[in-house]
């Protein structure tokens, strides 16, 4: 079984389509939150639940940062560990972001999602227990995986890893990024994405609510009301596309909780969000 809380690297033979890396990783604190920049050479970290409970599911944790950092602390490394607690396992995605563009970050998240299936019976996971949990920007890229996992976009063409299904168990939307179109988008995130001057019909297309078939998996969506940074029709959007295809989505909404505030203790009643998730994921029988 891997170590707890190594670091593996997506593409060690070089992430495909890019250039060499330019810049290391940069770990930066301030502010009271810690997150990386200029990840060019993408990697997820792995904690694993402790042997005596694992419950055999796995989450990709995939942070925030408006695709142009990784806020990996707040929406990554606490939430692994408080997964940890509860028998589910999980990795903290390290993903590409500006000014790599699509399709960088949706090849990281599903080679990411490919790895740990491929890897399930050496990390004590069900194949059919592997999900994928993103925030804001990151949740933009989750809910990418959820609806583009079988995308020609998203294949490396490199190796027999394309042949394992990237397909999300269940999906978990916090605060997320959904639709890059006026005008409800996080404008910072698609330029990030996309480049300021995407064709429209590019812009339609990675907005992740026209993507929902009935193949998407069960959704999990939860914003805040009164979110300053992505405007809460997001949320409403996927939840709607959900129902249009027939696929099952909680939505939760609270009236307050702003943007942001991840696994943060003082973020007020909005910080049960946690148990919620854990509640649903024992609904649908995920973990016992």
């Amino acid at each position: 079984m891997a170590a707890p809380d190594i670091r593996v690297d997506l593409w060690p033979a070089g992430a495909p389509g890019g250039p060499p890396a330019r810049d290391p990783e940069q770990i930066i604190t301030s502010d009271g939150w810690t997150r990386s920049t200029h990840v060019e050479v993408p990697y997820f970290t792995v904690h694993l639940a402790p042997a005596e409970n694992a419950t055999g599911a796995g989450i990709v944790i995939v942070p925030g940062g408006g695709y142009g950092i990784v806020a990996f602390e707040h929406e990554g490394t606490d939430l692994a560990r408080w997964l940890n607690a509860r028998g589910v396992s999980a990795f903290v995605l390290h993903y590409r972001h500006a000014p790599d563009r699509h399709p960088a970050p949706l090849r990281d998240v599903l080679r990411a999602l490919r790895l740990v299936r491929a890897q399930a019976d050496a990390y004590q996971l069900r194949r059919d227990r592997i999900g994928v949990l993103g925030f804001s920007a990151g949740g933009h890229l989750a809910s990418c995986a959820a609806t583009m996992f079988d995308s020609p976009e998203g294949r490396a063409g490199i190796d027999a890893l394309d042949e394992v299904s990237a397909r999300p168990d269940f999906a978990v939307l916090i605060y997320p990024v959904i639709t890059l179109e006026p005008p409800h988008a996080h404008a910072g995130s698609r330029d990030n994405l996309l480049g300021g001057a995407a064709p429209a019909e590019h812009v339609t297309h990675m907005s992740t609510h026209t993507r929902v078939t009935s193949a998407t998996p069960p959704l999990f969506l939860l914003h805040a009301a009164d979110d300053p940074v992505v405007p809460v029709e997001n949320i409403h959007l996927m939840h709607r596309a959900a129902l249009a295809a027939g696929v099952p989505a909680e939505l939760h909404i609270f009236d307050k909780g702003g943007h942001g505030f991840g696994m943060r203790a003082n973020a007020g009643p909005i910080a049960i969000w946690p148990e919620l998730v854990l509640g649903w994921m024992r609904e649908r029988a995920v973990v016992p």
